[in-house]
């Protein structure tokens, strides 16, 4: 092959290297297979034709010949912009994570309490519950013991309530309060209602 600049990327001769890191698509010279399948840059399919021909077409029409399905026989290859396919994908990816993390409606928030948490403190605690709950997250309260404190768990089990009760117009008790380990827990499931 001849030397050239195509879709970006520089192409040397057969056997040299391409500067192009190409993990998952083989492009180019990396195409292993004689025969290829060629769908041209308009996505019409031109036939089985030699892998010599498919990068001749390629480079003449200033694309770069990349392996789309290279467990088909004979493996099926296509003409593109490289790099701009490189681009879109990583945009799509982007684009899909960014998607997954918008989606928090599985999400479980905690808020901590003691049985001495201050008025003031738990007014707070509840505002911050109701927010998460409004925004479709679960909450668990979790009311923490120390030293003799788990002695009293009637008052973890009273402030628990309360909470509930504080959060009953946008939420519903999914887990009643349970010990566990030194502290205990209730979640608290968004209703929907606003």
């Amino acid at each position: 092959m001849w030397k050239g600049q195509c879709g970006g990327a520089i192409y040397r001769r057969k056997g040299e290297e391409s500067e192009i890191d190409s993990k998952t698509h083989r492009v180019n010279e990396q195409i292993r297979a004689s025969r290829v399948r060629l769908i041209d840059a308009q996505g019409k399919q031109a036939g089985v034709v030699p892998l010599d021909e498919a990068l001749q077409a390629a480079y003449e029409q200033g694309f770069d010949l990349v392996e789309v399905a290279p467990t088909a026989q004979p493996p099926v290859c296509r003409m593109l912009d490289y790099g701009k396919f490189v681009y879109q994908q990583a945009k799509k990816e982007r684009d899909a994570r960014k998607a997954r993390k918008s989606q928090k409606s599985g999400e479980v928030r905690e808020i901590q309490l003691r049985p001495k948490t201050g008025e003031h403190d738990i007014a707070f605690k509840l505002r911050t519950a109701r927010r998460f709950l409004e925004r479709s997250s679960k909450v668990k309260v979790r009311v923490r013991f120390r030293g003799r404190e788990i002695t009293h768990p009637e008052v973890a089990r009273e402030l628990l309530a309360r909470v509930a009760g504080d959060l009953a117009d946008v939420s519903e008790v999914e887990k009643g309060a349970a010990m566990e380990g030194r502290s205990m827990l209730m979640i608290l499931s968004p209703t929907g209602k606003k």
